[in-house]
């Protein structure tokens, strides 16, 4: 403890020194798989209390483990880069590589290489994604400040200084060298096809023992040897009344469109008149802690305590793994770490779950994970805060479900079939038609037009950015000057008015209320004008030099858009300056302008109601140095998520002097190197859009 306390202590005066690696990035939103836990590696033991004290002995946990050691639409379907290779580059028959790991019979979705040290070399050296073995095998990522070297902890094996692992960040992923790091854990590795097996010593649970604490409960089980685990979500809880009101899913039948009938799931206007919460609490969810390790059935025929935080809990075998599960609170997840000399796996149900981490993932890229306390409350914040000018790094919007707009997935997936390296979702969408409620543009084009005046963050690849309301302000102007302004373009947000739709939206139109007027322009001319019918009837073929305008309950403007009309575009942006950014993506509120809290959600066209509610929410910000932040906070311990008025003083509190809410709930999900980073991938809602970062070589 001596050791590691003189460790502690020097790594805190490193602190100053955090930031000198931060150099330049550029940014980009995105449009729209690893495996999912988030495990906590926690604080180490410092006392145990006796069995006088009517407890079993357990051991305490303090803070010392965490050493600090601190870093155009072609384009937005980028494939992975390759991998980058030593100066003395090995040939690519002798590059070993794929996307599954087998570990002690576990398929994981874990992507990995084996590749010779130089081209001479007869010794592999095995490479796996960093995130994700931390989350499918326990190991524990440590502070750094150094993205070229990862500190790692795993039972006995304290990786730490100069026996970091060395890194290797190749676009997507962030690989970690465990060639010592499995020798000393007695793992062994083989290639075998695109899978690479790994395979650990055979471990027995020798004992259980469980007490409760001031924060809530411990439950330790002993080992004779280390073993892999893993932190698993079982089952999938109603709706909570924290989750996001704007995508309930709670069973209804959605109201049919009906005539210039607003978007049913506009965050802004909710459709149905019942509460979105449960009536009846939720009991809470239960989570799985699975370590690969045999156990004697008299371990498991024993009666285990429950309480409030730990409603039920069972210990199973299965084959080689034991399974301890435990059904906690809504909202709090098991906070798992091992400890060695004596091996021990420590499961900690406290509402205080999260891990504090700072780690330098690439160069530009800094992964924390902290709690922001506003008063008595605490929010865990995860966290990427990135420079926009490092070369290399580019920001971009993806579609779910590319090259169409329409369309939803989780971003697990939209994530690694473009080979972003990080990402968060974005903006707003209607669930029941897969379309985007607000700004996106890419390239100069608007896959999607702005609406309600709503926040939107706009940024170029000389990485500016500006974050403010946006509105969009279009005009045809006829021949006799008559000027007919434009409600939406390229948006499925309806109101009555006009609507344009250009080539940016597809190849055709489909209205979307009844008896809408289709008129066609192509040239600069009125070419035709057709009834729209039925909603969702008939496709309108969109001209490639031209653009579809729906009318929408008031039909006045008819009369002035006739056949052979000669028509004249205006278009702005209001603010002006919007409108030299190539690359924007819409969310609202604005929270924070110039250091300063700005909430305004009525301005932005938000409900009472959504306003009030407490969520899990993603939201996107700049610092004072020019670098982005994007930011997932979920429910505070104990308790709710934050509304829109404590993100505000969460972003500012980052350092944010510019920031943007975007989509929450259920659609809050932040991805980094293959998984996310602050929830298990089978919570987190598909979406149709998000902002994500690519890191080229």
């Amino acid at each position: 403890m001596h050791n590691r306390q003189k460790r502690r202590d020097a790594a805190n005066r490193s602190r100053s020194s955090v930031w000198p690696w931060m150099l330049s990035v550029s940014i980009a939103p995105i449009l729209a798989v690893s495996v999912g836990n988030l495990t906590a590696t926690a604080q180490a033991a410092k006392s145990e209390k006796t069995p006088e004290e009517g407890k079993a002995a357990l051991i305490h946990a303090s803070t010392a483990r965490h050493s600090f050691q601190l870093p155009s639409h072609s384009e937005s379907r980028l494939k992975p880069t390759q991998l980058l290779m030593t100066q003395s580059v090995p040939p690519s028959s002798r590059i070993r590589q794929g996307r599954q790991v087998s570990l002690n019979g576990r398929i994981l979705p874990l992507t990995w290489t084996q590749q010779p040290a130089n081209s001479t070399s007869a010794n592999f050296r095995t490479w796996i994604a960093d995130v994700g073995l931390m989350q499918s095998a326990g190991v524990d990522l440590l502070n750094t400040a150094d993205s070229t070297k990862q500190p790692v902890q795993w039972f006995s094996v304290s990786l730490t200084a100069a026996q970091s692992l060395t890194t290797r960040s190749t676009g997507p992923y962030r690989y970690l060298d465990v060639t010592n790091f499995a020798k000393l854990a007695g793992w062994q590795i083989s290639a075998e096809g695109n899978v690479l097996k790994i395979t650990s010593q055979a471990a027995n649970v020798t004992g259980i023992r469980q007490a409760a604490r001031e924060w809530g409960d411990r439950i330790v089980l002993d080992l004779d040897r280390p073993a892999p685990w893993q932190l698993n979500f079982v089952d999938t809880p109603s709706p909570s009344p924290t989750d996001d009101p704007t995508k309930p899913a709670i069973g209804q039948q959605a109201a049919p469109p009906a005539r210039n009938l607003e978007t049913p799931d506009d965050p802004t206007k909710p459709a149905l008149s019942q509460p979105l919460a449960p009536i009846q609490p939720i009991a809470g969810q239960e989570w799985s802690i699975a370590i690969d390790a045999k156990i004697d059935r008299t371990l498991i025929d024993r009666a285990f305590a429950t309480s409030p935080q730990v409603r039920s809990f069972k210990i199973e075998a299965a084959g080689n793994q034991t399974k301890v599960k435990v059904k906690i609170p809504l909202g709090w997840r098991p906070q798992v770490f091992s400890l060695g000399n004596s091996h021990r796996l420590v499961i900690d149900i406290r509402p205080d779950s999260l891990v504090e981490k700072d780690i330098a993932w690439a160069a530009g890229v800094r992964w924390r994970q902290q709690y922001q306390n506003l008063g008595t409350a605490r929010f865990p914040v995860y966290s990427l805060e990135i420079n926009p000018r490092q070369a290399g790094v580019k920001i971009r919007p993806l579609l779910s479900n590319p090259p169409t707009e329409k369309g939803s997935a989780p971003l697990l997936q939209t994530a690694e079939l473009s080979g972003t390296a990080a990402a968060i979702n974005a903006g707003f969408f209607n669930r029941i038609n897969r379309l985007a409620l607000g700004a996106i543009r890419r390239d100069n084009k608007w896959l999607s037009g702005p609406i309600l005046n709503r926040g939107a963050i706009a940024w170029n690849d000389r990485g500016e950015f500006v974050i403010n309301r946006l509105t969009l302000q279009e005009t045809v102007i006829t021949p006799l000057n008559q000027r007919l302004s434009i409600s939406q373009l390229n948006s499925a947000y309806v109101e009555s008015g006009i609507g344009r739709y250009n080539p940016d939206w597809g190849a055709s139109y489909t209205p979307f209320s009844d008896n809408e007027i289709v008129v066609t322009v192509a040239g600069d001319r009125v070419v035709s004008q057709s009834p729209g019918g039925e909603v969702a009837k008939t496709n309108f073929p969109i001209p490639g030099n031209g653009y579809i305008l729906a009318l929408r309950s008031n039909f006045s403007p008819a009369s002035q858009l006739t056949a052979g009309t000669l028509l004249r575009l205006e278009t702005n942006t209001i603010p002006a300056d919007f409108n030299r950014f190539p690359y924007i993506l819409g969310g609202g509120p604005v929270l924070v302008k110039n250091s300063r809290v700005v909430l305004d959600a009525k301005a932005e066209g938000f409900s009472d109601a959504y306003v009030r509610q407490t969520a899990i929410r993603s939201a996107i910000g700049r610092t004072a140095a020019g670098n982005l932040l994007i930011v997932a906070v979920h429910n505070r311990a104990g308790g709710a998520g934050p509304n829109f008025a404590e993100l505000a003083q969460i972003l500012q509190q980052m350092g944010a002097v510019e920031a943007l809410n975007l989509d929450g709930g259920s659609s809050t999900s932040l991805y980094l190197g293959g998984s996310l980073l602050d929830r298990p991938p089978s919570t987190a809602a598909r979406v149709h859009n998000a902002i994500g970062i690519f890191i080229q070589p």
